[in-house]
C-alpha cells in the first residue's frame, strides 16, 4: 500500500473500493482496484453497463471519495485535499468528457469551449483564442460561432472534447464519450482521441462498454467483478476455458 507513482505517472490509484449502502443492504461495486497512467496514453476501460465504470471515473477524477484506497494526481494524494483544493484540482489538472456533451444551448462553441478557462481565472481575450485553438484542433475551426443546436451529435461532442482540453489538463477522463452517437460520428471520436494522444501527447481514460474502442488504446482493461483486468489476461481466460 502507497507505493508512490513514477515521475511518468499522471494518474495512480491504489486498493480502491466503493460500496453503497441502500436500504439495510450494503452494495459492493469496487473490490480493489490499481491501475497507472503515463502521461501521453489513451488508457481503455471496457465494461458492461452496471459494471462500475463510471464510479470508478467519477473516484478517478475525485467527483466521489472512495469507501477505501488512494488516489495521486500529478504526485499529490487527491484525497487529503480540501474540497477547494479538489475543485481547483479538477479546473486545472482533469478534463471530463461525459456520454452526453453538456453544453449552454444559449452559447456558442467558443462560449462553451470557454467556461473552465474563465473559471480557472484567465481573461475572456485569452480564454477565446484557447477555445478557437482547440476548436480547430478537433476540426471545428469554422463552427466557433455556432450554437449547439446548430452542429450535429458528433460535432457537439468534438465540442465537448475541446473544451475537456481548454485548461491543457494533465489527464482527460472520457465516460462513454460515444454512447450516444451513431457509428459514423462514434469512428470520428475514436480517430480524434487517437490523433490527440499522437499529436499533442494527451493523456486520456475511456470507459466503455464499446469493445471498438479497444482499438485507440494504449492499454487496455476490462472492469469485472469489482476489479480492473488487463485485456491479455482476459483473453487467456476466455481461452483456457474453452479448452
Amino acid at each position: 500500500m502507497n507505493n508512490l507513482p513514477g515521475p511518468g505517472t499522471v494518474l495512480h490509484a491504489e486498493g480502491i473500493e466503493k460500496s453503497f449502502i441502500t436500504g439495510s443492504k450494503e452494495i459492493k461495486v469496487l473490490l480493489g482496484v490499481y491501475l497507472d497512467v503515463e502521461k501521453g496514453e489513451v488508457f481503455v476501460i471496457v465494461g458492461p453497463s452496471g459494471a462500475g465504470k463510471s464510479t470508478l471515473l467519477h473516484i478517478l477524477g475525485t467527483l466521489e471519495r472512495p469507501t477505501k484506497g488512494v488516489v495521486y494526481q500529478s504526485g499529490k494524494n487527491v484525497f487529503l485535499l480540501s474540497d477547494d483544493e479538489l475543485a481547483r484540482l479538477r479546473n486545472r489538472e482533469i478534463g471530463f468528457v461525459f456520454q452526453f456533451h453538456y453544453l449552454l444551448p444559449e452559447f456558442d462553441a467558443a462560449e462553451n469551449v470557454m467556461l473552465p478557462a474563465l473559471l480557472g481565472g484567465m481573461t475572456r481575450k485569452e480564454a477565446r483564442k484557447r477555445a478557437e485553438e482547440f476548436l480547430d484542433e478537433v476540426g471545428l475551426a469554422d463552427r466557433a460561432s455556432h450554437r449547439p443546436g446548430e452542429l450535429s451529435i458528433g460535432e457537439q461532442q468534438r465540442v465537448a472534447v475541446a473544451r475537456a482540453l481548454v485548461n491543457s489538463p494533465q489527464v482527460v477522463l472520457a465516460d462513454e464519450p460515444t454512447g450516444s452517437l451513431d457509428r459514423e460520428s462514434a469512428a470520428g471520436i475514436h480517430t480524434l482521441l487517437k490523433e490527440l494522444s499522437a499529436r499533442r501527447g494527451e493523456t486520456f481514460v475511456v470507459a466503455t462498454h464499446n469493445d471498438e474502442l479497444v482499438s485507440i488504446g494504449s492499454r487496455v482493461s476490462r472492469l469485472a467483478d469489482g476489479r480492473l483486468v488487463p485485456i491479455e489476461k482476459v483473453a487467456i481466460k476466455l481461452k483456457d476455458e474453452v479448452r
